[in-house]
Parts: C-alpha cells; structure tokens; sequence
C-alpha cells in the first residue's frame, strides 16, 4: 500500500483509494474510443454502438465524482456537461419516438 502511495503522491489510505476509483473512471472513459473502433473496423465504417454510450455515461459519472471530491470546478464543469449530453444519447436510443 505504501508503494502505491508513493507513486500516486498521496498520504492516506483513502486518498488512494479515490485516486484508484478516479483511474477506474478514466478507464472507462478510454474504454468508449477502444469500444467504438473495434466496432468501426468491424463494420469497415465508422459506427457508435450503444456501449460506447454506456461506457461514457459511467466513466463521465465516476470522473464527475472524483471531480467533485477535489472540488476541482473546471473538472466539474466539463464532466457535467458530457454526462448530460451522454444521459440524452441515451434517452434517444431508448425513446426513438421523442426525436423530432
């Protein structure tokens, strides 16, 4: 544990492990562009399946928690912003009927 300290620059046990939880959030989010190009180069075009979506919304929501706990208010601003813009994607997948 205290290697681990060390190469995060943290002092606490608990600080780590928000630290490890924000990573978690961050592969996640790195997670959507693998997600969308393994589905692009299957479809020989470029796709965005739904779980690029998934992927986004729950990497957006543990970033924009981390980005709170840091009371970091430009973090905040942006992963609010993209987990709105996620959260409508995907009410549009689910409620086709709601587009114009």
């Amino acid at each position: 544990m205290q290697t681990l300290q060390s190469l995060f620059h943290v002092d606490s046990r608990f600080e780590l492990l928000w630290v490890l939880f924000g990573l978690f959030g961050q592969l996640m989010f790195t997670g959507r562009f693998l997600v969308q190009w393994i589905a692009s180069e299957r479809a020989r075009r470029s796709v965005v399946p739904i779980a690029f979506w998934y992927f986004s919304i729950v990497g957006g929501l543990v970033l924009l928690a981390y980005a709170i706990y840091r009371a970091d208010p430009v973090f905040i601003l942006g992963q609010t912003m993209g987990v709105v813009i996620y959260a409508r994607n995907l009410w549009l997948i689910r409620h086709p009927h709601d587009q114009v």
